[in-house]
């Protein structure tokens, strides 16, 4: 060939290359780009047929990712690598061209008509990571000009799916992102498991484009798993029996603690529900381990409606969520827990209100019985063995005694009350009960302020007696703020002493802006129970708080007026 000849043969090379550069990268979508490509290489191969070839690296298996000119049983043929001629060359690295395949013990026939063959290598930053193919239904049809074109253009190729994954790779982080924000936000805007569960499983489908997805949790005995959310499942699916962690195969993902994947659940002797699978038409399943603080509480699973296998970083994006789900779970158990103590502790304040209640009553009643006692004796009641109000006047004795004998037991029961002492740190007391109550005033639209003095000495108490207290008179203001309102608790040292020169007291104050309250109602409100003036509820929470602070050798004190809230002021010796 002349010299004029080779420069207009490398002129058209290079302007075929520069055609096929402009549509290669017209793309990011990864599976256009890899159309685009295996169009573009038959174009200028003149071939009959193409194929795409990539390695997976999960299996390490060669599988055709785009065809041209191939039967759709093509798709489903993976070669290891080494393989028949694609699988040389991408053992290799090195182009193979072919110009009669049948005398070439390593070819592998997928389209009878093919007579040579042309693959090149496809290599990313050095590493090859699949094979270009292109077929003819002529012998001889390549040359080594073409095999010079086709690795050039292979080149551009392993640039294009190298940048085509990146942007993938980008968007499915970026997807994560919106994703763990969209369930970060779920989760926050609702403290109810269930809610929390099946916001969780949904957007781990939406996330990874699955047909079906499900979150199964440990019970106490951590020996099954039990379906608690599912999205996209049919009835056969949701009904279907809970798991055994020992022998089911979502157990194994339980015990090892690590991501399993089955790329047909329908045909694995391992998977528990087959039928169910084909019911629902489930193929590829797959299942990432909930772990907290490095325990397994439960699975989450996805399943596809087709073949299907799923990358690292896929596997990664869901192992994320499912770190992020399974704290939401733990914090949504948490809170089913602070409100199962809150209701625990207003069971605590009705009963101290009753023994209070009961306490109250015996010292009403014991002081007229006292008086029923002395008169009866006084009477000197004497009555002959016969006359049948002998026996009477003996019963009216006994009676008499019984009941002041009860009313006795109850008040040695109520002097039983009496706090154990022990240091306390109020301002540890305040930060317990705020992160109790949180939830109770944030729906109440009560903003909660504490203003806690830093470094206060210790008082000398029961702290349940006063956490108590304490708690009464939250509630009692959020109570006098149907509308919402601000709820400032503060405490500070109180004057220091004569001698000492240290505080012999602490301050702790309960300031909101409710309705306030009267005169009438501001002088009585730590009154009896019995004459309590208040409308609504016992009457018996502010009875309760100076009962408490009394026994504390405290003082409690009420600043309020109607319309412009309440103080309550507490006192107690350091």
């Amino acid at each position: 060939m002349s010299d004029s000849a080779q420069l207009q043969a490398r002129y058209e090379r290079l302007n075929l290359l520069h055609q096929a550069g402009e549509v290669l990268h017209s793309t990011l979508d990864p599976q256009e780009a890899l159309r685009l490509i295996l169009n573009e290489t038959v174009r200028l191969m003149r071939a009959s047929s193409g194929s795409v070839v990539l390695i997976n690296p999960n299996t390490t298996l060669l599988e055709i990712h785009a065809s041209v000119g191939l039967p759709d049983s093509a798709a489903q043929l993976k070669l290891r690598i080494g393989e028949g001629i694609t699988g040389s060359v991408a053992l290799t690295g090195r182009a193979a061209r072919v110009d009669d395949v049948s005398a070439d013990p390593r070819y592998v026939m997928v389209r009878r008509e093919v007579k040579s063959e042309l693959a090149v290598p496809l290599q990313v930053a050095g590493e090859v990571r699949g094979v270009i193919n292109v077929d003819a239904d002529r012998p001889q049809a390549f040359t080594a000009e073409d095999q010079e074109l086709l690795e050039a253009l292979a080149v551009q190729a392993a640039r294009v799916i190298h940048h085509t994954w990146l942007h993938e790779q980008f968007r499915l982080k970026a997807r994560l992102f919106e994703s763990l924000v969209s369930v970060s936000q779920a989760i926050n805007s609702t403290l109810n498991l269930d809610d929390a569960l099946n916001a969780i499983i949904r957007e781990a489908c939406v996330l990874m484009q699955a047909k079906v997805g499900s979150l199964m949790l440990l019970d106490e005995s951590r020996e099954w798993l039990d379906l608690k959310a599912s999205f996209g499942a049919g009835p056969s699916y949701v009904a279907k029996p809970r798991l055994s962690i020992e022998e089911s195969l979502l157990g194994i993902v339980v015990r090892r603690k690590k991501p399993l994947q089955i790329e047909n659940v329908q045909l694995s002797t391992r998977y528990q529900n087959v039928d169910i699978a084909r019911r629902e038409g489930l193929m590829s399943l797959l299942s990432v381990p909930l772990l907290f603080d490095g325990e397994a509480i439960g699975t989450l699973s996805v399943y596809t409606g087709h073949t299907y296998l799923f990358s690292n970083e896929e596997i990664r994006i869901l192992s994320a969520l499912a770190e992020l789900s399974a704290i939401a779970i733990q914090k949504a158990r948490l809170y089913e827990r602070v409100v199962d103590v809150e209701e625990l502790l207003r069971q605590n304040e009705k009963l101290s209100a009753l023994g209070l209640l009961a306490a109250e009553v015996a010292h009403e009643i014991r002081n007229p019985l006292t008086v029923m006692k002395m008169l009866y004796h006084s009477l000197n009641l004497k009555f002959s063995e016969g006359d049948p109000r002998s026996k009477d006047a003996r019963i009216i004795d006994e009676k008499i005694e019984h009941l002041n004998k009860i009313v006795e037991q109850i008040l040695d029961f109520a002097r039983t009350t009496e706090p154990q002492l022990a240091p306390v740190n109020l301002n540890e007391l305040v930060d317990e009960l705020a992160l109790l109550v949180r939830h109770k005033l944030k729906n109440s639209s009560i903003q909660l302020e504490r203003k806690l003095a830093p470094g206060l000495p210790p008082v000398l108490g029961e702290a349940g007696q006063l956490e108590q207290a304490f708690l009464n008179l939250i509630l009692n203001a959020a109570e006098s703020m149907p509308g919402g309102g601000i709820l400032t608790i503060s405490s500070r040292a109180g004057a220091p002493g004569a001698t000492s020169g240290r505080p012999s007291h602490l301050i702790v104050e309960f300031e909101d802006t409710g309705s306030g309250m009267t005169e009438e109602q501001r002088t009585r409100a730590f009154a009896s129970v019995l004459r309590s003036t208040k409308r609504k509820g016992t009457g018996l929470g502010l009875a309760i708080v100076a009962r408490v602070v009394e026994t504390h050798r405290g003082s409690v004190e009420i600043k309020s007026q109607p319309g412009k809230g309440t103080t309550v002021t507490i006192s107690l010796p350091v």
